[in-house]
């Protein structure tokens, strides 16, 4: 008996480190054939930081790609969070919203590619130009379908009780929500803001058909690329933002921060 469960142990053992492995060995190569100087795909022949300069110091469109990423996820991210907050203050008010929480689940469950053509023939419909602004718009679009669902569902868990006893004691509705229900809220507003944040900086679908020939996010850069035969300075780019992922994810876990987020 003892000996069967050493070995239901040791199998599960195995197995979970087989699937780390088939997660993480990708990353590691990547890391690793970062430092190559030959081209990728290419095997290995010795030691350079040659695409870490070229990245930093002659990769201008790349870095140009890069921002406009940064700048449509950070936008898209922070007019999602304030729709669903308005929603939410909305339903805190009485208003029933529940309803019309099909609509927002329908971004998650309608293939993207249909979300994409049917809001560039909105765009093309009201004559408005695509370039950024409509990359912002149509990952906010995006956004909502995580954002509302969630942070609604955390909102019905809120005990009523302590928004009651603020309206009891002479607050107004408004400094209720502002001062009880929201930072009860936070946890969630945070996780699913990084959530959207993630998704629009890493989306493909939305920014090809929505971008125009006047942007182009970094997704939309490598797929440039492809074409070309893709530069080993992609794998430095990829090496850079895992190490910036990796600390943000370390600092956002510490436990100071933690106890102060949470």
């Amino acid at each position: 008996m003892v000996n069967r469960n050493k070995v239901a142990k040791l199998s599960n053992l195995i197995f979970i480190a087989c699937i780390y492995l088939f997660l993480y060995v990708p990353i590691i190569v990547l890391l690793v054939f970062s430092f190559n100087t030959e081209g990728f795909p290419s095997p290995w022949k010795s030691f350079t930081w040659k695409w870490y300069h070229e990245l930093f110091f002659e990769s201008t469109h790349l870095w140009h790609s890069f921002m406009n990423s940064l700048i449509v996820a950070i936008f898209s991210t922070l007019i999602s969070l304030a729709m669903g907050v308005f929603l939410i203050f909305y339903g805190a008010q009485g208003g029933r919203i529940g309803k019309f929480l099909n609509l927002f689940y329908g971004n998650l469950v309608i293939p993207e590619t249909v979300l994409a053509v049917s809001l560039l023939g909105f765009f093309s419909l009201f004559s408005i130009p695509l370039g950024l602004l409509t990359l912002i718009l149509a990952h906010s679009v995006l956004g909502l379908g995580f954002v509302i669902p969630i942070v609604y569902a955390r909102f019905l868990e809120l005990d009523l009780r302590m928004t009651e006893a603020s309206l009891v004691l002479g607050a107004t509705p408004f400094q209720t929500f502002f001062k009880v229900t929201l930072p009860l809220l936070r946890p969630s507003l945070i996780a699913t803001g990084l959530l959207v944040f993630i998704i629009s900086f890493d989306d493909f679908i939305l920014s090809y058909f929505c971008a125009g020939s006047s942007s182009q996010t970094l997704s939309l850069y490598i797929l440039s690329m492809l074409r070309s035969g893709i530069s080993p300075v992609v794998n430095a780019l990829s090496a850079v933002l895992l190490i910036l992922s990796s600390l943000m994810v370390f600092f956002f876990f510490s436990l100071k921060t933690r106890s102060r987020i949470f």
